[in-house]
């Protein structure tokens, strides 16, 4: 069966986007439902620096259309730490926080470790344990972004294939485009867009990269997120790839 492919941005709050994505005057509490009826998906940023309330999700929720999904990023009390595998109690925190709340709007939790995180496999291996199935009777998927070279290693695909765990694929000049093995959905952040470039990327990238979603989509589901780089232009690039998959 094929996989449905969402596309989105990061976040739901940029001043620059008043006026340019969002219409002039349209109220900041309605600046999400927009981004509901434009685009298939978004990032939730806020839970990577403090924990939200359940109401603050169950809101999210009911903001959105029925088939849009949220990515959820992962505290970084979870994955800025020195042993992962320490990181126990954080975790349990974050899944507990109410992001069950999202219910069938609950895409997959993005871990993001810093660049100059190395890949140490007994201690990543430990932190992959930790991460739970569900939360509240709702399943969760994992996805590892992983931005140190050190990972580009067969372990660290072994280790996340095993854990069920997507592996990001990141379009990022510094970055390594690390791409993992099958586990049933896939994951890209797309963080070149160009200020000069009305959409962020050009014609040419935007269906290169439509074309690679159509593909990881005859196995599961695909997630790509437009953010980082001229982000201004990130709803327009985000938009642009929609209508080259229809």
């Amino acid at each position: 069966m094929t996989g449905r492919i969402r596309i989105g941005i990061g976040g739901w709050v940029y001043e620059p986007w008043r006026g340019s994505f969002y219409p002039a005057g349209l109220r900041q509490k309605d600046e999400l439902a927009y981004v509901g009826a434009h685009l298939t998906a978004t990032e939730i940023n806020a839970t990577y620096y403090s924990s939200q309330k359940p109401a603050t999700f169950a809101g999210w929720a009911k903001a959105v259309p029925d088939g849009f999904q949220f990515a959820v990023k992962a505290s970084r009390f979870c994955t800025n730490r020195k042993l992962l595998a320490d990181a126990g109690e954080s975790v349990a925190k974050f899944v507990g926080q109410g992001i069950a709340e999202l219910g069938d709007r609950l895409g997959p939790i993005l871990w993001q470790f810093m660049p100059t995180k190395k890949f140490d496999p007994e201690d990543f291996g430990a932190f992959l344990k930790l991460l739970p199935d569900s939360a509240d009777g709702v399943p969760l998927r994992h996805a590892l972004e992983v931005r140190h070279e050190s990972f580009d290693d067969p372990r660290f695909l072994y280790l996340a294939r095993q854990a069920g765990a997507a592996v990001v694929l990141a379009d990022h000049p510094d970055y390594p485009a690390i791409r993992g093995e099958d586990v049933g959905f896939s994951y890209m952040r797309l963080m070149r867009a160009q200020a000069d470039e009305p959409t962020g990327y050009s014609a040419t990238d935007i269906a290169r990269w439509a074309n690679q979603a159509s593909e990881q989509a005859a196995r599961g589901d695909v997630f790509a997120f437009f953010i980082s780089g001229a982000k201004e232009r990130n709803p327009a690039a985000a938009q642009a790839m929609i209508v080259a998959l229809e």
